[in-house]
């Protein structure tokens, strides 16, 4: 009681004073325990004081000599660097499968202008007047493509007489005449102009096409047609020279004594090295630079053409000219490659982009291709790849034909009947390529499941329809359309869906992008009119060549 009075607490033996553990059967006493402690701390000041006073340089050497580590401990970091490396190697393949697909859809909308755009332009003159004889069916005396085309054909005509105002061999003597220095500047202006050139180019055009083609019912909201024609003749013509200047100097280059001028201009390839590298990018930045980079080599491609003609026709036509050409060909071609590949490695390395996302660029490209297939597709193809890469076929085909009318000269039956030749193995060239294209197109689409953005079904059909109309558009709505003879086919007509409206996939073959039934079309264009567009969100298949210039983050 006393020593609860002092506020001294109890322990459970009732004593306010604690009781001494006792040493269990086999351990040490708390006082051995004590004496075996100290005699351990005293022993390992002992050692610590003889390590401090034996400290040498054998010592250290063999410490460094003997230190190990463990790469395991940080498997991840090893890991991703690794991957890292694996993706660098894989970058070459997958940006030259893309570029290889790239340079061939270039090619087609390039060849189109040369082929098949002439006998269009027939085909709609020949309507045009034999228009009456016929009677007038429809309130349109031309279809829209009809009249886009035959303006194509007048801009190219007009431009390619205005090119003979212009003296390539003057034009030759006065770069010639300038400075290395001077030249190599006047080069990088005609690069970014001809940059500038494209992207507002293209706008000229759809304008042209559009208010040519607009309906007339609508109020007038333009400055008329003959404005934007004149528009369009003046910027193709005034491109077209900027490509020549272009050819001219690379021609000068190829043609100086030391050479000194062509590898100034190949060392501006490495130079876009460094403006590209250090930045930084994310996939539809890099997507855009894919295109431009597509559009550029293939451009270079034609300019190495345009050379070696006109470099062919002032040696007489010699064959071994040709290989005197060919080692400065070949060097500025490899020099192109090397510098996309490099750039395009470290891009995706300094911003962790896997090389898979050349696929998706690949099949967004394929995309295009496919749906411009359609019926009731909403641009031509050739006009898709000008906005998507910023490639527009028209300049450089009035400086292609007018270099080559320039360069050979067709006199003498037989030489017409070799133009004839010459032009339907154009043809052939570009139907083959076109198939090939479409082929490999529709095997891209597929791989990447982008089937359903091509083939949006309706599951809701209008409350007047019967039931057979409403299964019949069910089922023209899913791709499949039923003619008189049973045979199915897949619908082309891309129609908008409900946010709230699950996808369906479609699996077809690739020769079924090709087909569209007529008789539901206009039961899925008042269908698709009374739904709603999908959300603004921007994807691979929204960006074109000029879309993102001003979101790039430097």
């Amino acid at each position: 009681q006393q020593d609860s009075a002092r506020g001294e607490p109890k322990t459970l033996w009732g004593s306010s004073e604690p009781r001494p553990p006792t040493a269990g059967p086999g351990q040490p006493s708390p006082q051995q325990r004590t004496e075996t402690l100290g005699f351990y701390e005293s022993d390992r000041g002992r050692k610590k004081k003889r390590s401090l006073s034996d400290l040498s340089l054998l010592r250290f050497i063999s410490a460094e000599l003997t230190r190990g580590y463990f790469l395991e401990h940080n498997e991840a970091k090893y890991t991703e660097r690794r991957e890292r490396v694996y993706t660098c190697m894989r970058i070459p393949k997958e940006l030259e499968k893309l570029m290889f697909f790239g340079i061939f859809l270039c090619l087609d909308a390039f060849l189109y202008v040369f082929t098949l755009l002439p006998l269009r332009v027939f085909l709609a003159m020949f309507r045009f007047i034999t228009l009456p004889c016929y009677g007038l069916r429809d309130r349109r005396l031309l279809q829209p493509a009809q009249v886009c085309d035959i303006l194509k054909g007048v801009i190219l005509v007009i431009c390619y007489f205005m090119m003979h105002y212009v003296d390539y061999s003057m034009m030759y003597h006065l770069i010639r005449g300038q400075s290395v220095i001077k030249l190599y500047i006047i080069y990088n202006m005609l690069e970014v102009a001809d940059r500038l050139f494209s992207s507002f180019g293209q706008d000229i055009l759809d304008a042209l096409y559009w208010t040519a083609t607009e309906p007339k019912e609508r109020k007038r909201a333009h400055i008329g047609v003959i404005p934007h024609f004149f528009m369009a003749v003046l910027y193709v013509f005034l491109h077209a020279i900027l490509i020549m200047v272009q050819a001219t100097t690379l021609n000068v280059a190829f043609n100086s004594h030391n050479k000194s001028l062509l590898t100034i201009m190949m060392s501006n390839n490495f130079v876009e090295i460094k403006g590209s590298v250090f930045k930084k990018f994310e996939k539809n930045n890099l997507f855009q630079m894919s295109n431009s980079d597509i559009k550029e080599r293939f451009t270079n491609y034609v300019l190495l053409l345009i050379v070696c003609l006109r470099n062919m026709e002032q040696f007489s036509w010699n064959p071994d000219h040709l290989w005197v050409l060919f080692p400065d060909v070949c060097m500025v071609v490899a020099s192109e490659i090397a510098v996309d590949i490099v750039k395009h490695a470290f891009i995706t390395k300094f911003n962790d982009i896997t090389a898979d996302v050349y696929s998706e660029y690949r099949a967004s490209l394929a995309f295009d291709l496919v749906s411009s297939r359609q019926k009731n597709a909403y641009t031509d193809y050739s006009d898709s790849v000008s906005r998507r890469m910023g490639f527009i076929p028209l300049p450089l085909a009035v400086l292609l034909i007018r270099v080559v009318t320039s360069s050979i000269k067709v006199q003498g039956v037989l030489a017409y009947v070799c133009v004839v030749l010459f032009y339907c193995g154009l043809i052939s060239l570009k139907v083959l390529n076109s198939i090939v294209l479409l082929g490999k197109s529709c095997q891209y689409v597929k791989e990447a499941k982008m089937e359903e953005k091509l083939f949006n079904p309706v599951l809701a059909a209008t409350p007047g329809k019967s039931a057979g109309k409403q299964q019949s558009m069910f089922k023209s709505t899913q791709g499949i359309s039923t003619d008189e003879n049973g045979s199915t086919s897949l619908t082309n007509q891309p129609v908008h869906q409900k946010e709230n409206t699950p996808s369906l996939l479609v699996t077809s073959n690739s020769d079924q992008f090709l087909t569209t039934p007529d008789g539901e079309e206009k039961d899925i264009s008042q269908d698709s009119s009374e739904l709603k567009h999908r959300s603004s969100k921007k994807d691979l298949l929204e960006i074109d060549r000029f879309t993102i210039c001003g979101n790039r983050i430097d």
